[in-house]
């Protein structure tokens, strides 16, 4: 009973696109005052206050200033540039341009929207004028975007280890192997289609070795921030939020280096900041708020003791909640997902005897399925907002191959659970 209010209420209120942290805070009231054997309503400004004060959380505004700042400061076009030059002899040519940038920019943005949305900036101009198969070409773009919130700094890996008590280094190191091979996977899908369909590969772009030299420093800024930030938390030497701001002096010091470090830039930079985080901020104190309605009213012993009664193996309930992040992900906003289901499934699934820093990666490789999967997929709506013109049909038939992909990349990470643990085990 409890289970199936919980859905359709918040299910309902999301389809009447009321704003995420409203239906989260009202599925709350309505499941406090309908279960809850005391108002949990009254520990609401509490909750709000104690979920803005945890620390963790300050990062997360410092990550989206980072990716801000290296937005505006036209570092994405000359890393394209480089890209270009070094991957467009495979089949498909700049296509793994896109799958590259975007690989190196999910490495400093910690965001799947801010990096298709700027790499789609730079690279849908190329698309008509090199004689592409668009559909695949804004395929790539929809789907190698979502490897911003898999390769460290990931804002999403810092709101699961926040929810789940689980360490953010230790998730920042299980997201590395994962995400390099899924841009390898995305490549390799490139490949095949180019070969079965050579025409879908456009004109060759030719590109001298000088050409390819001179445009290695280009391909520096999105390491150096990596290093930056990734190396100072594993040296020990900088928590995940002091990381970010090391992140940030990283980027003004490129934006710098650059020429492109202005007072207008600077505005632009902190105004964006402002309006994610306040939407992030938002959804946040919302889903704690949820979260302690269903300790008050005791929905995650109802889910467990849901699948003890069914009587399933583990792999068998691990199966049953992919099977609904896939569904589910179909119709609901990706970041209301993963924030309404973590706290409920996370404790079952560690129950079960499964590492949570594993199941982390797992639920990231689902919700960025999520991403790129109609109706609701947000990253085909960013490519086709940033292309402008044309049916996002276009963007939705390109993008089915790499779903193919991505499924197949969910099902080794299920069979392989190494693959995501084995760096956080070297850091042990």
């Amino acid at each position: 009973m409890i289970i199936a209010v919980t859905l359709i209420c918040l299910f309902a209120l999301l389809f009447m696109s009321i704003p995420v942290a409203a239906a989260l805070g009202l599925t709350g009231i309505v499941l406090s005052e309908l279960f809850a054997f005391m108002p949990a309503t009254r520990g609401m400004g509490n909750i709000s206050w104690q979920s803005m004060n945890d620390a963790v959380l300050v990062a997360v505004p410092l990550f989206v200033l980072m990716g801000e700042i290296l937005l505006r400061s036209g570092v994405a076009g000359r890393m394209y540039g480089a890209m270009a030059g070094w991957l467009t002899w495979l089949p498909g040519g700049l296509i793994h341009a896109n799958i590259g940038t975007s690989t190196l920019f999910a490495a400093t943005s910690g965001s799947s929207v801010a990096t298709a949305a700027t790499v789609g900036t730079t690279a849908i101009p190329e698309a008509k004028k090199y004689g592409y198969s668009e559909p695949l070409f804004l395929g790539s773009l929809a789907a190698a975007g979502t490897l911003g919130i898999l390769i460290p700094p990931s804002i999403n890996l810092i709101l699961y280890g926040a929810m789940t008590n689980t360490s953010i280094p230790a998730l920042y190191l299980a997201g590395i192997i994962p995400g390099l091979g899924l841009a390898v996977l995305f490549s390799l899908t490139v490949v095949v289609a180019c070969l079965i369909k050579p025409e879908l590969g456009g004109h060759p772009v030719i590109v001298t070795w000088r050409e390819r030299l001179t445009s290695l420093p280009h391909l520096i800024p999105p390491l150096f921030i990596f290093m930056l930030v990734v190396g100072s938390i594993y040296a020990g030497w900088a928590t995940p939020t002091e990381a970010a701001a090391l992140g940030i002096i990283g980027a003004l010091f490129i934006a710098a280096l650059g020429r492109t470090l202005s007072i207008p830039m600077i505005k632009a930079a902190l105004t964006g900041t402002i309006r994610t985080t306040g939407m992030l901020m938002a959804i946040i104190a919302a889903a704690y708020f949820l979260n302690y309605v269903f300790g008050a009213i005791g929905l995650t012993r109802v889910v467990t003791a849901f699948f003890d009664a069914l009587a399933l193996s583990p792999f068998q309930t691990l199966m049953i909640i992919v099977a609904f992040y896939l569904v589910v992900g179909l119709f609901m906003e990706t970041l209301s997902l993963m924030v309404a289901t973590v706290p409920i499934f996370t404790p079952v699934i560690v129950s079960l005897g499964y590492d949570p820093v594993w199941f982390g990666i797992l639920v990231i490789m689902l919700i960025e399925t999520a991403l790129i999967t109609p109706p609701v997929g947000v990253n085909l709506f960013v490519i086709q907002g940033v292309r402008d013109k044309g049916p996002i049909s276009d963007v939705i038939r390109g993008v089915m191959p790499f779903v193919a992909t991505l499924l197949l990349a969910i099902a080794i990470m299920i069979a392989f659970p190494a693959i995501a643990l084995f760096l956080p085990g070297l850091a042990q």
